[in-house]
């Protein structure tokens, strides 16, 4: 497998954009994209990975990429004649779309390939439309599957299954039974969840394209509405609109660049997907398995990351993927919360972007948003929230429900150039 780089990423201010189109979003990214990696024009992409969740509530169930991008291959932007791949896996469809670009150029088939997410989920006045989208990343073929999953699981938690019920999601009340369990279990407290929350949303404010801008004290996030007991409004990701985008070359190309954007090219040290079962809510998760071979690929441990973009859907997550991931031993992911080592300026930051509560989590667009902020990290053009010295960075990225696990996930590894 060959050297892989990232020379441009992008990623669009996150949020409810319903005057922004797919089209339009799509736009936004790759030129933002293209301008990151001082092009001005695509002409050396080989091929492109699109990934997209929800236009098929528009009638738009195939050839997605294809029609998003059909205005800047006339206009000159992007080449004519090459392929384009269509992709989904829920929440990790971005992350899919890297994965595929990654190994384009890791095999030595392509010298440049791209990678796009673009979603839309908030649809003023149309929450059935939303809904559609959001259902999708559930098993809607043998649902009692998973209500008789929830309702046993529900006995070992002590806390309810209402698929019909509660003023969220299935996907906030599965999240809730997990951090329920854990809570249990291990003595996580509902005030460590909320210090996660908190402390993203502080990050999130210094996010020009974050969703959220504002901060949030502890006592705030324990105090704001209940979604899924023990998570409150503050701890759960929103519905936004959004893209983001990445150009990934072989080092053969990229020794062709400009010195400038040889200077800023990241290393892909390892992208990594594992799948996800119904388990035993005492085995780990698809992302351990996935962290697991991503350190393997890279030669590199936990204790060599210095950076992490992790899928904080709730704030308990990020607790739950920081033990996963191996920075926290299990059961101790609140502790490491609790003593400020994952806050800016601590010993491992992580989601410094604001993670999905405060950036936000158009679902399709998320997993390369995580790569934009690494990226920007890594180049140390992060501004007020840029990490000192960090050189290794590591992206948690997970789609779709499965019991307890997500259905797929990614764990990306990147070094500075």
């Amino acid at each position: 497998m060959r050297n892989v780089y990232i020379i441009g990423t992008s990623c669009t201010a996150f949020g409810k954009r319903p005057d922004d189109s797919f089209k339009s979003l799509t736009r936004e990214a790759y030129t933002e994209c293209l301008a990151d990696a001082e092009l001005e024009n695509g002409d050396l992409i080989e091929q492109a990975w699109f990934g997209n969740c929800g236009m098929g509530t528009f009638g738009q169930r195939n050839i997605r990429g294809q029609v998003c991008f059909t205005p800047l291959v006339r206009e000159g932007l992007f080449p004519e004649r090459v392929p384009m791949i269509n992709v989904e896996g829920g929440c990790a469809t971005a992350s899919m779309a890297f994965h595929g670009a990654w190994k384009d150029v890791a095999s030595g088939d392509m010298e440049a390939s791209l990678a796009i997410g673009v979603e839309k989920t908030f649809f003023p006045g149309d929450p059935v439309r939303t809904s559609e989208i959001f259902e999708g990343g559930i098993d809607q073929i043998d649902p009692e599957e998973w209500h008789e999953y929830y309702r046993h699981r529900a006995k070992e938690t002590g806390k309810p299954f209402d698929p019909n019920g509660g003023g969220g999601t299935v996907f906030m009340d599965t999240y809730a039974m997990q951090a329920a369990w854990h809570m249990k279990k291990w003595g996580t407290t509902q005030e460590q969840i909320a210090m996660a929350a908190s402390k993203n949303h502080w990050h999130g404010s210094m996010n020009p394209k974050a969703q959220y801008q504002f901060e949030v004290p502890v006592e705030k996030a324990l105090a704001d509405r209940e979604i899924s007991w023990p998570l409150t409004r503050a701890m759960c990701a929103p519905i936004g609109d959004g893209a983001s985008a990445a150009l990934l070359v072989s080092e053969e190309l990229l020794a062709k660049q400009p010195e400038i954007a040889r200077k800023r090219a990241t290393k892909v040290c390892a992208s990594v997907l594992s799948g996800g079962k119904y388990r035993d809510p005492s085995e780990p998760g698809l992302s351990r398995i996935a962290a697991q071979k991503a350190y393997a690929k890279s030669g590199l441990s936990p204790n060599d990351i210095d950076v992490a973009e992790v899928h904080d859907a709730t704030s308990f997550c990020e607790i739950f993927q920081l033990e996963m991931l191996g920075f926290a031993e299990d059961g101790k992911g609140g502790k490491m919360i609790e003593s400020g080592a994952t806050k800016l300026g601590g010993k491992l930051p992580v989601n410094l972007s604001g993670g999905l509560v405060s950036k936000g989590h158009p679902v399709g667009a998320t997993g390369l948003s995580m790569i934009h902020e690494l990226n920007l990290q890594l180049r140390n053009e992060a501004g007020e929230r840029q990490a000192d010295k960090a050189r290794v960075a590591l992206a948690e990225n997970g789609g779709g429900v499965i019991g307890f696990d997500e259905a797929a996930c990614s764990v990306v590894i990147l070094e500075k150039g």
